[in-house]
């Protein structure tokens, strides 16, 4: 194998710090990415604070058959547009709760829970890596755009099989290489986070 041609050099370590500093200098994107990934029903009633912040690829909670009274994990949640749409979906009697390990995201996660008055969301820090919750004690999992970001895949669904009930789902949106990368990109901390 040509040296030209390998992994990524980063350590789980290094991979955290570029994200976390990535996704924490993130400025407004404008509605654009919302708008193209969330039907109108389904985003007419957050604020801008939340849309303009919209980083995913997908629309994991649109395949997620979220019903009233579930538990669900938003892996990643960032501002918490995947999170406050997946708690307007299991309702008062359900919870969502967003996990992300950058601290301004979640300092707008917060706001944006506070503005809009939903009892039924948390967010907490921590890492796809090492989940803060306990055993069997989620229904579901999504994630938008995020397991990619990890130097420790292998891990990260391990966790996922742990937080799960027995009978849970994951349903995630991701960017997946098919092929090698050259080394230049795999050495790109820029290309790496995003």
């Amino acid at each position: 194998m040509s040296d030209e041609f390998e992994s990524i050099r980063f350590s789980a370590d290094e991979a955290a710090r570029i994200v976390r500093e990535s996704y924490g200098a993130v400025i407004p994107q404008g509605t654009g990415v919302a708008e193209s990934l969330y039907s109108p029903d389904e985003i007419a009633w957050l604020p801008e604070s939340v849309t303009a912040y919209a980083l995913g690829l997908g629309n994991p909670v649109r395949y997620a058959d979220l019903q009233p009274g579930e538990v669900v994990l938003d892996i990643g949640s960032g501002a918490g547009i995947d999170t406050f749409i997946a708690a307007k979906k299991v309702g008062p009697t359900g919870r969502a709760i967003g996990l992300d390990m950058t601290p301004e995201m979640l300092a707008r996660a917060w706001a944006n829970q506070h503005l809009l008055g939903m009892t039924n969301v948390e967010f907490r820090e921590g890492k796809m890596e090492q989940i803060p919750l306990d055993d069997a004690s989620v229904d579901v999992i999504i994630s938008n755009g995020v397991i990619n970001l990890s130097t420790e895949k292998g891990q990260v669904f391990r966790e996922f099989y742990r937080v799960l009930k027995s009978g849970g789902r994951l349903i995630f949106a991701d960017s997946v290489v098919n092929g090698r990368l050259p080394r230049a990109v795999l050495d790109s901390e820029a290309a790496f986070a995003g």
